[in-house]
This record gives C-alpha cells, structure tokens and sequence, in this order.
C-alpha cells in the first residue's frame, strides 16, 4: 500500500516533500498552512502515510456527524465546537500527557477560509503540553511539502508568532496565498 501512495503522491499529482519529521521528538504539535481547500486534508492524509507517522488532527464538529464521523475518528480525529468554550486546549494537552508519542496537526488558520489573523490554539497546546511546534506549509503552486525543524516556543507568544508565521512567506495555497 505504501508504494502505491507514493506512486499517486510522486508520480501522478507530481508533488514533493522537502524535510523530514523530527525523529528525535515523539511529541510535537504540527501547523500545516495555508488551508484553503478540502484538497489539504487527503494531501496531509498521503503524506502522513508516506512519512509512517501516526499524526492525530482536530477538525470542525461538523465533520464528525453521519455518515462521516466514525471514518473521521478511525483516521485520528478530534472534533472541535468552535461555538463555545470547551476547555479543548486543556483536552489536547491531556492527549499529550496520555500518550507518549502524541501527534496533532492543526490548521493555525482555524478555518478555510483566508484570515487576517491565527488563531492561537495550537500555540497554546504546544506551550502548555511543552512541545514544539513543527511547521508544514502546503505549496500548492509549487506542488510541494515543506517540513521544519521542530520550534521550541518561547516566553514571548508576540516573537514566537512572528517567526513562525515568516516560515509560511510566499506560500501558495490551493486558492489564496499566505502572506
């Protein structure tokens, strides 16, 4: 099943993964940007597969109701209610205290749609769980994966916002660019 991944990944949609995942970290929260299209997740679903990480994510509610929901979880799903306060960072930093080589990839964006600013709950999960964030950015123009060195946070979420945020410059997403 792997070769025929890579086959599809590589050889019919013509893209590429530039940079590894970090094997020297079992736990990282990892951003993956831009997120412009619905194309993002079966791309993110490859490259896991391709990579052989076991990398939960968090999704809408909605995502997780019939006929897709059980689909959703078996593939490492956790649904987020954005209509209220759920404590969901105080539940994702548990799944990092649970499960010792924990995963999560999350969108900064926090929607598809283009935002002039990220939600900060992936930085919020990575601070409090004391794990560092793995930038992935998405480069539908270039048809390729670009995967960071793992980034420690700081105490200081303005500089640490700033430099991540540098990494995903100039990056095309399927319908809109980042910066």
């Amino acid at each position: 099943m792997s070769r025929l991944l890579e086959f599809v990944f590589y050889r019919l949609l013509k893209w590429e993964i530039l940079g590894e995942f970090p094997e020297s970290e079992k736990q990282y929260v990892i951003i993956a940007a831009p997120h412009t299209s619905w194309l993002d997740f079966p791309l993110g679903l490859l490259v896991r597969s391709i990579k052989k990480k076991n990398i939960y994510f968090v999704g809408k509610k909605s995502l997780f109701r019939k006929p897709y929901g059980t689909l959703f979880r078996w593939l490492g799903g956790f649904p987020i209610d954005r209509s209220k306060s759920n404590n969901t960072v105080e539940f994702l930093k548990h799944k990092f205290k649970e499960n010792p080589n924990f995963i999560l990839a999350m969108s900064p964006e926090g929607t598809r749609q283009k935002v002039k600013n990220w939600k900060t709950g992936f930085y919020y999960v990575a601070k409090g769980a004391g794990v560092p964030v793995v930038k992935v950015a998405l480069d539908f123009k270039n048809r390729k994966i670009l995967i960071d060195q793992p980034f420690f946070l700081t105490k200081n979420i303005e500089s640490d916002l700033k430099t991540i945020r540098q990494f995903f410059n100039g990056i095309s997403g399927r319908f809109h660019n980042l910066s």
